[in-house]
C-alpha cells in the first residue's frame, strides 16, 4: 500500500470547522509518523485512528499546532504500554519553547508524582533524524519569528513546510527531489502566512505543481484557491507520496 499523507485537519487558526492544520504519515496504511497536535487536530486523528499517534513531529508552539498536548498526555500517561514510549521529534529550538507552552505548569497530575513529559520520549532533533529506520530532515520555515518554526522532509517523498511565508530558497534543496510540497497558502498572505499571490510569485510552475495547499480560512477560500487551478487539501483528505529515498552520502 505504500506511503500516504493524510490530513486531520487544514484551516487556519480561526478556521475552526476546518480542524487545526495537522496531517498524519502514514506506511502501508497504518499511522507512522503524526505532525503537530491541535486540539481540533487530535480530535480528528483519535475519531479516524482510534488511538493516539505511535509518534509525533512538532513543527512549532502556537497553539492550533500544540492544544492537543493535555489530552495527550492523559492518554499516553494512564495507558501502560504508551507511558514514557511515544517518541516527541522536537527541533531543539522549539523545545524550550513548548516546555513553556505546555509543559511547565505546577503538578502535570493533580495528585502530583509525574512531570509533564514522563508520559513521552522527547527526541530534540537538529537538522535530521532517524524514526523507524527511515531518516527525515528538518528545515526553517519563515513564520513569525527566526529559529521558531520548522518544516519536515521525507526525502524523494514529502516536503511539509509547517506554518510559514514563500521560502523558494529553501524548498529548491528540501523539495528537489520530486517531493509533494504541503504548503500553508490561504487567499489573502500576512507577514506570517503566505497568500496565494505569494505562492503564484515565489514559486516556479514545476513547484507549484507538486504542491497541495492548507492553512486557509474558509470553505469558500478553498473554493477559490481551487478555481484558480491549485490542489487544495480537504479535512480528513490523504495524498499518495512516492517511497523515500536514501540521503546519498548515506549507505541504503
Amino acid at each position: 500500500m505504500g506511503w500516504t499523507l493524510r490530513f486531520q485537519g487544514v484551516g487556519s487558526a480561526s478556521a475552526v470547522s476546518l480542524g487545526s492544520p495537522m496531517a498524519t504519515i502514514e506506511r502501508d496504511g497504518a499511522p507512522w509518523l503524526a505532525i503537530d497536535c491541535g486540539a481540533e487536530g487530535l480530535t480528528a486523528y483519535l475519531a479516524h485512528y482510534g488511538a493516539p499517534p505511535p509518534a509525533m513531529f512538532v513543527t512549532h508552539v502556537h497553539l492550533d499546532h500544540v492544544a492537543g498536548f493535555e489530552r495527550l498526555f492523559v492518554a499516553n500517561w494512564f495507558d501502560p504500554a504508551r507511558r514514557g514510549r511515544m517518541p516527541l521529534y522536537v527541533p531543539v529550538d522549539v523545545l524550550p519553547l513548548l516546555h513553556r507552552r505546555v509543559a511547565d505548569y505546577p503538578n502535570a497530575l493533580a495528585e502530583g508524582g509525574a512531570n509533564f513529559w514522563d508520559a513521552f520520549r522527547v527526541v530534540p532533533v537538529g537538522d535530521a533524524f532517524w524514526h523507524d529506520g527511515v531518516r527525515l530532515e528538518v528545515f526553517e520555515s519563515r513564520h513569525h519569528w527566526p529559529r521558531t518554526a520548522f518544516g519536515l522532509r521525507l526525502r524523494g517523498s514529502l516536503a511539509w513546510t509547517g506554518d510559514t511565508r514563500p521560502i523558494p530558497e529553501v524548498l529548491a534543496a528540501a523539495a528537489g527531489e520530486g517531493e509533494l510540497v504541503a504548503h500553508d497558502c490561504g487567499l489573502v498572505g500576512n507577514p506570517s502566512h503566505t497568500g496565494i499571490d505569494d505562492l503564484e510569485r515565489e514559486y516556479p510552475p514545476g513547484l507549484l505543481a507538486r504542491c497541495v495547499l492548507y492553512h486557509y480560512a474558509s470553505e469558500a477560500d478553498g473554493e477559490a484557491l481551487r478555481g484558480r487551478g491549485h490542489r487544495v487539501a480537504r479535512p480528513g483528505e490523504a495524498f499518495a507520496l512516492a517511497a523515500p529515498v536514501p540521503h546519498p552520502a548515506l549507505p541504503g
